[in-house]
C-alpha cells in the first residue's frame, strides 16, 4: 500500500477543521486538539464564509493554526476539499479529519495513531482508522457510526482483531485519520455534495480494496443539538440527501455493483422511516423531487473548477477518479 512508510507516532498529522458559524463550538474543538496528549503537528481550519466573527476568534485564540479563510460558503465537502488540498500541498503523512462540533477526549489522536501501528499487515497500515463517536451523555452516536465491512476476509478480520479494532467500509468526517498518499491516489471529496454523503462517498473510495478500521479506544464527543440518527427528519436539507445518493450510486468508483445494490436497498429503507417520522412530508417531498430531478439531469462540477472559484489550487492527481 501507498504510505506504508508513514507508521506510528513519528508520522506527521495534519488535523483539518472544518466550520460555519458555529464560533463557540469551534474554540471548544480547537483547545481540545491542543490539549491532545499526542497534538496534530499541524492543524488547518477552512472558515466557510463565517458571518459570526470566526475567523477573528481564530486568529487571536489559536495564533499557530493554519486559518483558511473561504470567499463563500462551499459546504462541508467544499471545505474538507480544499482543507485537505491545502494540507496535501504544504506536506503530510496523514490527515485527521473533524467537524467543528467534534471535541477529541485527550488520547483520541494517540489512539488512532497507536492502532494504525497494530493494525499494520502484510500489505501495509490501513488506509483509514475511525474514531468511535459519542454524544454528550456518552451514549454511541447513531449518525455517526461507520459501516461494518460485509464479507470481510479472515485475515483482515484477525489483523483488526489483534489490533482491538473492527475492519469498516466507510467512516464519518466528524473523526477519521486518513492516509496522505492514498488521498493522493484515489482524491479528494467531491466538492459540489456541498454536504451529505460526501464523506460515505470519499470514504468508500479510499477504501475500495483497501483496509479501514474503527477504533473504539480513540473516543470524541459529536455536539450535535440532538440525539439521532440519519434518518431525522432534515426538511429542505432532504435535497442534498436525494441528490447525492443518485450521484453516488450512478457515478462514483467507491462501490462495487454488488454493494450498489445493498446500499441502495437500506437506503430506501431509510428514506422510508424519514417520512414516517416527519413532521411536514410535502417540505420532503418537495425536496426529494428536487434531489431526483438534479440526481438524474446532472453530475458533479469537477472538485477542482470548484475549489479554484474559491482560490484553492488542486494538483491534478488529486481528483477523484471518475467511473
Amino acid at each position: 500500500m501507498t504510505g506504508s512508510t508513514a507508521e506510528g507516532t513519528a508520522a506527521s498529522v495534519t488535523a483539518v477543521v472544518v466550520t460555519y458559524n458555529r464560533r463557540a463550538l469551534l474554540e471548544e474543538a480547537l483547545a481540545a486538539l491542543a490539549a491532545q496528549s499526542r497534538p496534530p503537528d499541524r492543524v488547518v481550519v477552512v472558515d466557510n464564509a463565517s458571518s459570526d466573527g470566526t475567523a477573528e476568534i481564530v486568529a487571536r485564540g489559536f495564533p499557530d493554526t493554519d486559518l483558511l479563510v473561504l470567499p463563500r460558503n462551499i459546504g462541508g465537502a467544499g471545505g474538507f476539499g480544499a482543507g485537505m488540498a491545502h494540507a496535501l500541498e504544504a506536506g503530510t503523512d496523514l490527515l485527521w479529519l473533524l467537524d467543528d462540533d467534534t471535541v477529541p477526549e485527550p488520547a483520541a489522536l494517540g489512539e488512532l495513531l497507536a492502532a494504525r501501528g497494530r493494525a499494520t499487515g502484510p500489505d501495509g497500515p490501513p488506509a483509514l482508522v475511525a474514531s468511535r463517536v459519542v454524544w454528550t451523555d456518552g451514549r454511541d452516536h447513531p449518525m455517526n457510526t461507520p459501516r461494518a465491512k460485509p464479507r470481510t476476509p479472515p485475515a483482515e478480520r484477525e489483523i483488526a482483531r489483534a489490533a482491538g479494532c473492527v475492519p469498516v467500509r466507510s467512516a464519518s468526517f466528524v473523526s477519521v485519520l486518513v492516509d496522505a498518499a492514498s488521498v493522493r491516489e484515489r482524491g479528494l471529496p467531491v466538492a459540489d455534495y456541498f454536504l451529505w454523503n460526501d464523506d460515505f462517498e470519499f470514504t468508500t473510495r479510499l477504501l475500495r480494496g483497501r483496509r479501514g478500521v474503527l477504533c473504539p479506544r480513540s473516543v470524541v464527543v459529536h455536539k450535535t443539538k440532538e440525539f439521532g440518527g440519519a434518518d431525522a427528519d432534515p426538511g429542505d436539507r432532504f435535497f442534498y440527501e436525494v441528490r447525492n445518493k443518485i450521484w453516488l450510486f450512478s457515478g462514483s468508483p467507491g462501490l462495487a455493483p454488488p454493494e450498489r445494490v445493498l446500499y441502495a436497498g437500506s437506503t430506501l429503507r431509510r428514506w422510508t422511516r424519514t417520512f414516517a417520522g416527519s413532521g411536514d412530508r410535502t417540505v420532503l417531498r418537495r425536496a426529494m423531487l428536487r434531489g431526483l430531478r438534479d440526481g438524474l439531469l446532472t453530475r458533479p462540477k469537477p472538485t477542482a473548477d470548484l475549489l479554484r472559484e474559491v482560490g484553492v489550487e488542486v494538483p491534478s492527481d488529486d481528483e477523484p477518479r471518475p467511473r
